[in-house]
């Protein structure tokens, strides 16, 4: 048994500083889901503790209204295995997060972070795109890709048939690194299509990092703009890009690719990396 407490405790008030740099916020939001993977792996009485104000959620005899004071800009899925201030093992008032199924990248989607990004302040250090393992939007993209009969059964459908599209272009990525580092017969074998999933879960969270780094060049300098999966099996932010780095115990956020060619050679890697390999043979 282990606890996830959040607590409020006026005799330890809560540290409020905002992270110096985007290093800095990417190292808080990966220290704190090391914390959060490593709930019951440890002592079977392990507790962790996340203390937090009631002023950050209104809850005071007086003053104002609390003010926004989020260090980072969270996109991620709506998939319901995912909180994301829990897997990050942050407290109310530091994440500005906005999740959609696919963590697909349309104008609410935009228009928030812009939000984000314009109203508040110098506090905001970073933005990241996280997507996880098993998706089920990718998981629908990849089915109508590999049976084309598949995509009618979204014509009545046209709000499910929007998120699929925003994903095709992963998946058609993914495709294509996969027969390029597997050869063409990749198709055949019989874990192709959870390596595609997998695959392109890690795909369209890079591209719709890069394209938010287009979309906010002048907050995207520095690192600013990240991205990476949430993997429900062992509760890890992570993208191995090597044998070794699989069984690592930290986590990683990563710099957005910024070029067509720095895109082609991350895609490649994970083409062969140990996350997508497994399912491959390999």
């Amino acid at each position: 048994m282990f606890e996830l407490i959040y607590r409020c405790d006026p005799s330890r008030p809560t540290d409020r500083q905002a992270p110096a740099d985007a290093a800095e916020a990417c190292r808080r939001l990966e220290e704190g889901n090391r914390n959060f993977a490593a709930l019951g792996t440890g002592s079977p009485d392990a507790s962790r503790v996340v203390y937090f104000s009631l002023a950050d959620i209104g809850v005071a005899t007086e003053g104002p209204v609390p003010t926004q004071q989020p260090f980072a800009v969270v996109l991620g899925c709506s998939d319901a295995r995912v909180p994301i201030e829990l897997i990050f093992d942050r407290a109310c008032n530091e994440l500005f997060v906005v999740r959609v199924a696919g963590n697909v990248l349309g104008q609410e989607e935009l228009g928030s972070i812009d939000y984000a990004v314009e109203r508040l302040g110098s506090n905001l250090k970073l933005i990241v795109v996280l997507g996880h393992s098993r998706c089920g939007a990718v998981t629908a993209a990849v089915d109508a890709f590999l049976q084309p009969g598949e995509y009618l059964s979204l014509l009545a459908s046209h709000h499910i048939r929007a998120i699929v599209n925003s994903v095709f272009p992963a998946v058609q990525g993914a495709a294509t690194v996969l027969a390029a580092a597997w050869g063409p017969d990749v198709v055949r074998r019989s874990g192709y299509r959870t390596a595609l999933i997998e695959c392109a879960v890690i795909l369209n969270a890079a591209l719709t990092a890069s394209i938010l780094r287009e979309e906010f060049k002048e907050f995207a300098h520095e690192g600013r703009i990240v991205f990476s999966r949430y993997d429900l099996a062992s509760r890890r932010v992570h993208v191995p890009m090597t044998p070794a780095e699989a069984s690592a115990s930290v986590g990683h956020l990563l710099v957005a690719p910024s070029t067509r060619e720095e895109f082609r050679t991350f895609a490649a890697q994970v083409a062969v990396g140990p996350d997508v390999g497994q399912f491959l043979g390999s």
